[in-house]
């Protein structure tokens, strides 16, 4: 800034600066003096005004958080749709939430993908061949038309008899079970299992068997009800060590009549493991009158049943917010001659969900392709035969 002539005219004539010229220079420093205090404060760049690398600006693309795959590029500026870094529904793993789920509790474990709570439905000894050759699977039949169905499902090479299919789905292998014994025989002392994975995580889960009472641990057969189709109760570490008054199991195995309760009400678990009684399954008794698998239609019986319960549970907010439905048997049919083993099929699998895809599916699958499917949709580790095998995304348009 150029001085007026009378401002230099009186700094010559003066040997030291009046206190009013003082004040003077200081007043017209100071804006000079904020604007330069700004720059510096400001975090940018005083030439182009842009930030500095590693400033916050507050909006934009946040860049540490990486694409969450359930929600798109996660802005620091909100597109909030509905986790925040305080939710306690996501698991530290996770990068999002996905959708609202409106229809299972609150915990520590909410799977990050599409697919947010399993039910596994249980069926019994049949080819797929069978059942779609049979008049009396009309309802099995509709839902060819509404989800995906494998055509070459079966159990992994020879392992039969039923309760080693079971185990299978729960641990990835049949860890040496030949029988159909109960837990007393046949128990383990292994705690690499899926729902041992899942408390793990603090991902909740139930077993759902028709034909228990939930008032003990039910170690063994009563009525229409075998343990040999409830894997989870084989594991010591579910049932203290075989105890019928443990709590842990019975907090978990619950009578199948409290599904629909639970769905109505939206405390139904993340895995509901589901077992229909013996005639239900398509099973039948051996021994018995209520359901003779000799002289008893059982395609009929468990269709009639599937026909019932399916739709509770499509009805659910848990099915609707990120449900799928897994209706699997676990063998083929069963030959005539009661000592030779069931076939290993192609059995039935079909996937209910609004990611699933409709119409067949012709992908190889085993028992091993399933449990990596839910290992995978819970973000757990993959157990045994499930490491190596496929999984079942061929079925769905979004997986998980």
């Amino acid at each position: 800034m150029r001085s007026s002539p009378s401002f230099a005219a009186t700094r010559s004539s003066s040997p030291a600066p009046s206190l009013a010229r003082r004040l003077g220079a200081l007043s017209l420093s100071l804006p000079l003096m904020l604007l330069l205090a700004a720059a510096g404060c400001s975090g940018s760049d005083a030439t182009t005004g842009n930030p500095t690398p590693g400033d916050d600006t507050g909006s934009g693309a946040d860049t540490a958080s990486g694409d969450d795959t359930g929600l798109g590029s996660d802005t620091a500026s909100g597109d909030d749709t509905g986790s925040t870094p305080s939710d306690t529904g996501v698991s530290p793993t996770d990068t999002g939430t996905g959708p609202t789920d409106s229809g299972a509790p609150s915990e520590t474990g909410v799977p990050a993908g599409n697919i947010k709570t399993v039910f596994v439905i249980m069926m019994e000894n049949h080819n797929w061949s069978t059942i779609t050759a049979s008049s009396s699977a009309t309802y099995l039949k509709s839902l060819m038309t509404k989800g995906a169905y494998a055509t070459n499902y079966k159990t992994p090479a020879g392992n039969h008899p039923s309760e080693p299919n079971y185990i299978w789905l729960e641990a990835g292998g049949n860890l040496g079970i030949t029988t159909d014994n109960p837990p007393s025989a046949n128990h383990q002392s292994t705690t690499d299992h899926l729902v041992s994975q899942l408390e793990t995580k603090g991902i909740s889960w139930k077993t759902y068997q028709e034909g228990i009472t939930g008032t003990t641990c039910p170690l063994t057969a009563s009525g229409l009800y075998d343990p040999k189709h409830c894997p989870m109760l084989f594991f010591d570490n579910i049932t203290d060590n075989r105890t019928a008054s443990s709590k842990h199991c019975t907090d978990h195995v619950r009578p199948y009549t409290e599904l629909a309760t639970d769905l109505m009400a939206g405390t139904v678990a993340r895995y509901n493991f589901i077992t229909p009684n013996l005639c239900n399954d398509m099973h039948g008794e051996t021994i018995g009158t209520n359901c003779p698998s000799l002289t008893t239609d059982m395609i009929k019986k468990g269709d009639t049943w599937l026909s019932t319960e399916v739709p509770k549970i499509q009805a659910s907010a848990a099915y609707k917010n990120g449900g799928a439905i897994f209706i699997v048997w676990d063998e083929g049919d069963e030959p005539a001659n009661p000592l030779a083993s069931a076939s290993d099929g192609p059995m039935g699998m079909i996937v209910l969900s609004n990611f699933a895809k409709v119409g067949a599916v012709a992908t190889a699958y085993t028992h091993s392709s399933a449990l990596r499917t839910f290992e995978t949709i819970f973000g757990v580790p993959y157990l045994r035969g499930a490491a190596t095998s496929n999984d079942l995304a061929d079925m769905f348009t979004a997986y998980p």
